[in-house]
């Protein structure tokens, strides 16, 4: 069952118009990885003291599922790797993001979206249950917690329990395609097998947190939200919303920009380092 899964995620991405720029056909997401963990995996427990009481398991989620309640016991995470044209665009930005990356930000997300629907879909047409998180009614952005911004579900976590990737400093998600990607997750109450989670420690693939060598996200933020300390997300939050799409987000003819600049000319762009 693992394999159907993932076949059709691969399929979705290989030949949906959605992920295509429309100028040049080329696409927004090369090929994903694919990982899976139990439901009742303790790290969503975790979570609530790593993250925040608010942050919520997987039954919580399907306990208020439409529908009525249901057990969950899968959670199925992709990764989406932005390909490798868009984000050698990116490496020569210093200020704001690429055009490709933008659009890539804008419309490839909504295709990420669309792929979350599908997999409801793909999954309900079969007789199981399954809701996406990010489209639950109960998901929630928090602006003060203990950890900063924060939501109610986190896909970059619901990544790492199944085994496909470990954080960085800038707090994204070191994958074995690296850290320029889009998340995404359905749950599920197919029981599939847990992928394994082949790391030593949640920040292992960060070369920072690795050996203290690296660091090179640090220079390439244009507003100093990173340091040998971690992620200021208060001023990173106010450049990527505010200040990028203020100014290029009409020149670009998209409404979200993303900016991925501390994605980019890295390292950890493309690989583990």
């Amino acid at each position: 069952m693992n394999e159907m899964i993932s076949a059709e995620i691969r399929r979705f991405v290989q030949e949906e118009s959605g992920n295509r720029f429309g100028e040049s056909g080329e696409r927004y997401f090369d090929d994903p990885l694919v990982g899976f963990a139990a439901a009742d995996d303790p790290l969503f427990l975790e979570y609530k003291e790593v993250i925040g009481g608010f942050h919520l398991t997987p039954e919580e989620l399907a306990e208020t599922a439409e529908g009525g309640c249901w057990q969950p016991r899968s959670v199925i995470c992709w990764v989406l790797p932005i390909t490798e044209t868009t984000r050698a665009g990116n490496r020569t930005e210093t200020v704001y993001p690429s055009r490709a990356w933008a659009q890539t930000r804008h419309h490839g997300e909504a295709f990420n979206t669309s792929l979350r629907r599908h997999m409801v879909r793909f999954l309900v047409e079969r007789g199981h249950h399954a809701l996406a998180p990010q489209l639950h009614p109960g998901w929630r952005e928090y602006g003060e917690t203990p950890v900063g911004i924060a939501s109610s579900w986190s896909e970059r976590h619901a990544a790492y329990a199944a085994g496909l990737g470990t954080f960085s400093l800038n707090d994204a998600l070191i994958t074995e395609r690296g850290i320029a990607h889009r998340l995404g997750t359905v749950i599920t109450d197919l029981a599939l097998t847990p992928s394994p989670r082949p790391y030593l420690h949640h920040k292992i693939n960060c070369l920072w947190h690795r050996n203290g060598t690296c660091g090179a996200c640090i220079g390439r933020c244009p507003v100093g939200a990173l340091s040998k300390e971690g992620h200021d997300k208060r001023i990173c939050r106010d450049h990527v919303y505010g200040t990028i799409p203020a100014k290029v987000a009409e020149q670009y003819q998209v409404a979200s920009t993303g900016c991925g600049l501390c994605q980019t000319r890295v390292p950890c762009e493309g690989k583990i380092p």
